[in-house]
């Protein structure tokens, strides 16, 4: 059986945050969490290395792009599967997303929980080298 997938989810958003931490979990991913991406960073800072990262855009202080951003110009987390899951959708922001690295984009209000695991889990099987 192949490891568990370490997926870390920044949103802020604790419901949001909770629901999908507890799906992930349920579908045999090992899951972080952060409230932000403050906290978010100093994880990075303290050696935090997942496999996926999941990332609201919306967020208060830095939005996630501004986080990719960071991560990028600290070489954090390089190996990670940068994936977007936002309820902003404009063609704009998904080519911004994909200029910063995202593997994908999901828009949250478009997809249930269940299609949001399937569409992490189609975008680690297609990045797969």
């Amino acid at each position: 059986m192949e490891p568990r997938k370490k997926i870390f989810i920044i949103d802020d958003d604790s419901f949001l945050l909770d629901m999908y931490a507890l799906k992930f979990n349920q579908s045999n991913f090992s899951v972080t969490t952060a409230l932000g991406p403050e906290p978010a960073l100093e994880k990075f800072h303290q050696g935090y290395i997942p496999d996926v990262i999941l990332l609201d855009i919306v967020m208060p202080v830095m939005d996630g792009f501004e986080l990719m951003e960071k991560l990028k110009e600290e070489n954090l987390a390089q190996s990670a599967i940068f994936i977007i899951l936002s309820n902003r959708g404009q063609p704009s922001d998904i080519a911004r997303g994909e200029s910063l690295g995202a593997a994908g984009y999901i828009v949250k209000a478009s997809s249930t929980p269940s299609e949001v695991i399937d569409k992490v889990n189609s975008i680690i099987n297609s990045t797969k080298k």
